[in-house]
């Protein structure tokens, strides 16, 4: 038996938050949701199988996020998912090392592809 996909994701945006965590979580995954993106480098709980990040959130930027996550050794090979509502950040997911990146809005669909897709990395 497969062992169930854990997400975080981290969005400062409650209602993107419910939401994407809701699908996901319909989808079958095991979600980890937080409001504040620096969290998710103090916690100690099991480590997720993806992380999907907003760029822009209060209090953290998602690209520092990603080069902490990617520069970590227990981290680096996780998969990050950077999303924004500005299409202009893509360039910078990418200088930050995130493996993909999805401009908001988002239909859910192309962020499950995106997820699978980093899955298979």
């Amino acid at each position: 038996m497969n062992k169930p996909i854990r997400i975080t994701v981290a969005d400062d945006d409650p209602g993107i938050l419910d939401a994407v965590g809701m699908m996901l979580e319909m989808e079958g995954y095991i979600v980890n949701a937080t409001l504040n993106g620096n969290t998710i480098l103090t916690s100690q709980n099991e480590l997720p199988d993806v992380y999907v990040l907003d760029i822009w959130m209060s209090g953290s930027d998602g690209r520092e996020l990603c080069k902490k996550l990617k520069s970590e050794e227990r981290t680096k090979h996780i998969p990050v998912i950077l999303i924004s509502a500005s299409n202009d950040l893509k360039y910078s997911a990418e200088i930050a090392g995130a493996d993909d990146f999805l401009a908001k809005p988002f239909e859910i669909d192309m962020l499950l592809s995106k997820i699978e897709k980093a899955l298979l990395n």
